[in-house]
């Protein structure tokens, strides 16, 4: 199939927490270019990132070491088979959630495949050893006013991790006081607060370590001009700047995901008429349709959704 994308089309990466045994097996068993990615990874990492992907167990892919380049190579795997089927189509703009902000560089060539997988493999260990060092926590705010729990996270001393999408932000800190924020979340008019089943307090100052590492590695990546637009998580806006690529790639460890607004960007100050979401579990199409209900979103995270995909281009195409 070699249908156009005539729409104007954003090309979405899933971050950590998306992840599911099984992710990339079938892809890989049926499009040669994805095989030969986790095959690459394999090599690169050293270990045998495809088969955990492939077969678990979920308590080891869970963990940020495993999931976060195994997300990687999905991700970049399932839009090789989409390029496979399409050709190389039209791509307007690309983000990515946390994590998925380094997948959406790769397919805009910022670095190519092994130079992100490198860095995002660093950024895992980082993370994982600031996770060791500090007692964190994270925990979702439901139902709940942005003003308000910007309030209530000032008020308990945590920091806003991830602003999804309406009604759905993320805090995150050290253990104690984000307990404490969920616990006095309904008074400040949060709908329903629930602590997050993660290893530590991810975008928040206690990932300090691994931003300052982090930053050392980026500085001696090579990276170049994306060939289209990649919103980054801190600003929600496009970055094109080597300098200013390295920066915003560094301080989205500690700082907010700001989802929700870039989200609104592509769709309001880009013009995107439809987001294709690359990533296991359909999770930001959730947001997405949280964020502007109706809007047109093509999850593709394995064959089957990917055989869909092509019939809803098509569609979408004429």
């Amino acid at each position: 199939m070699t249908a156009p994308l005539m729409k104007k089309t954003a090309l979405l990466f899933a971050g950590q927490g998306a992840q599911s045994v099984g992710m990339g097996k079938d892809i890989a068993a049926n499009y040669p270019l994805a095989a030969e990615l986790f095959r690459r990874a394999d090599e690169i990492l050293g270990r045998d990132l495809s088969r955990l992907a492939f077969e678990g167990p979920d308590e080891e892919l869970t963990k940020t070491v495993h999931c976060q380049p195994a997300l990687y190579v999905h991700g970049v795997a399932c839009l090789a088979a989409l390029r496979q089927e399409l050709g190389d189509f039209p791509v307007h703009a690309a983000a990515g959630l946390s994590l998925g902000e380094f997948t959406a560089h790769a397919a805009a060539e910022t670095f190519d495949f092994e130079t992100g997988l490198r860095l995002v493999a660093q950024r895992a260990e980082f993370m994982q050893e600031a996770c060791d060092a500090t007692e964190g926590a994270m925990a979702a705010m439901i139902g709940a006013d942005e003003n308000a729990v910007r309030d209530l996270a000032a008020q308990t001393d945590v920091d806003v991790a991830n602003l999804n999408s309406p009604g759905q932000i993320v805090i995150s800190g050290e253990a104690s006081k984000v307990a404490l924020a969920v616990s006095l979340a309904k008074e400040a008019g949060v709908r329903r607060a629930t602590m997050l089943n993660v290893a530590g307090a991810y975008h928040s100052r206690l990932m300090r370590s691994a931003y300052l590492k982090l930053g050392e590695v980026l500085q001696l990546t090579q990276i170049g001009a994306p060939k289209f637009k990649v919103i980054c998580n801190v600003d929600a806006t496009p970055v094109s700047e080597l300098d200013q690529i390295r920066d915003t790639l560094r301080e989205q460890v500690t700082g907010t995901v700001r989802w929700t607004e870039s989200i609104e960007y592509l769709i309001d100050s880009e013009g995107c008429e439809q987001f294709i979401e690359l990533g296991p579990g359909g999770v930001l199409a959730g947001l997405v349709n949280r964020t502007r209900k109706g809007f047109p979103v093509i999850s593709i995270s394995d064959t089957t959704s990917l055989s869909a995909a092509l019939v809803a281009l098509k569609t979408s195409a004429t």
